[in-house]
């Protein structure tokens, strides 16, 4: 009995203290989701699970301004000759975004990185695409990034009590701070230059009040001179990597029919942890051109052992790992099988298993994130980083460097 008194007392004490957990604006309501439209820009962000009409569109506007710079350049371009479409999506990860960031600058510094019209980010990829947007110049910017960071330079971890009270069990005020770093304004004004030339920077989050996946259209929010665009931007990045209770969600004010409202955003993993664009879309109508499609997979695609404790909390977070891990391989599936379907060139790049890891000693540790870029680098120094196929679909009898 005094211990059922003792329990009693605590739940009371937690039920009565449960209002201190941080305030947030209304959500916008279910039916008026597609219509909020953050800084009033129509085209700032797409719902990559709605309807597909406004990202064709906006397609279509991107190839005007590409043949009109074309033309700029005395070139004659007709829908017959123009070049290739090279699409790059780059995925979540962490920390494993260093191998991501290696392959970009040993992908330069072979001579075979194309220009891309579409790049893709989600997560620690979202951190990468700007750079990767942007060309090798800023190859050294990202090299700096994945073989500096560290812990202290992304989170301050929070008591056990933010499990109750708080929004997430570390605070990204760090990450933030790094994020306006880079992501400054000019940078944000060369990405609106290059959206002016037709090509498109997508970032993916996940509306978390809405359970849907959005697709914010980067170039559109730095085109737009709107105040406040650039510190949306800052936002989205930290959104896009804010791992929903690790940490800290990102709430992004929208007005809607002269009221105010604000969405909660998360990680866009926590939908899909890399995209090329929704299968919805008919390219092979909307981009009749060659097409080619650039996959890193920030992991690896073969299992992960470990011996697990017969502990509660090791048991689920095992288990949520193995589900995080079995996500990004159906994202690496499904990417590929819609681009087979649309016949687009399908190259995908992963860490294989023969990348020995360093003991890692906690989260972003340098050793492991420097070893990992250097792996990435030497992989396409080498030649060696594209596949044709995500692995379990090759042909057993194929040889490795005939699926590559």
């Amino acid at each position: 009995m005094p211990r059922f008194a003792t329990f009693l007392l605590l739940a009371v004490a937690l039920a009565a203290t449960a209002c201190s957990h941080p305030a947030r604006g209304p959500a916008v309501p279910r039916a008026d989701t597609a219509r909020a439209q953050p800084l009033g820009i129509s085209n700032a962000r797409f719902f990559a699970d709605g309807d597909p009409t406004l990202m064709i569109e906006e397609g279509r506007r991107a190839l005007a301004r590409e043949i009109e710079t074309l033309k700029a350049e005395g070139k004659a371009p007709t829908l017959a000759n123009l070049p290739p479409v090279n699409f790059l999506a780059v995925s979540g990860g962490g920390d494993n975004g260093a191998f991501g960031a290696g392959l970009m600058n040993g992908w330069t510094r072979a001579g075979t990185r194309p220009e891309f019209k579409i790049v893709t980010g989600v997560s620690t990829g979202a951190l990468i695409a700007p750079f990767a947007f942007l060309g090798s110049d800023h190859d050294a910017a990202l090299r700096e990034v994945y073989t500096t960071m560290t812990a202290d330079r992304v989170f301050r971890p929070r008591g056990i009590s933010a499990a109750l009270f708080d929004d997430a069990m570390a605070d990204t005020t760090p990450l933030a701070q790094i994020i306006a770093t880079y992501a400054d304004q000019k940078m944000f004004d060369a990405i609106a230059r290059e959206y002016g030339e037709g090509r498109l920077l997508l970032i993916g989050t996940t509306d978390l009040d809405a359970q849907r996946p959005v697709i914010w259209n980067v170039g559109a929010l730095a085109a737009s001179g709107k105040p406040g665009a650039l510190n949306l931007f800052r936002k989205i990045l930290r959104a896009s990597a804010a791992i929903p209770g690790v940490f800290q969600p990102v709430m992004i004010d929208v007005e809607l029919d002269g009221r105010q409202y604000q969405e909660m955003h998360v990680d866009g993993g926590a939908i899909a942890q890399l995209f090329l664009y929704p299968p919805s879309i008919d390219v092979v109508r909307t981009l009749k051109r060659k097409r080619q499609a650039y996959i890193i997979r920030n992991a690896r695609l073969d299992p992960d052992w470990a011996m697990s404790d017969r502990r509660t909390i090791t048991i689920a977070g095992r288990a949520i790992s193995t589900m995080l891990a079995a996500s990004g391989q159906n994202d690496v599936l499904r990417t590929y099988f819609v681009s087979q379907r649309d016949g687009v060139d399908y190259n995908l790049a992963y860490i294989g298993s023969d990348f020995v890891a360093p003991t890692k000693k906690g989260e972003f540790d340098q050793v492991y994130m420097q070893a990992l870029y250097e792996y990435g680098y030497q992989q396409a120094l080498a030649g060696r980083e594209w596949h044709k196929r995500p692995p379990g679909l090759a042909s057993p009898t194929m040889s490795s460097p005939a699926m590559r």
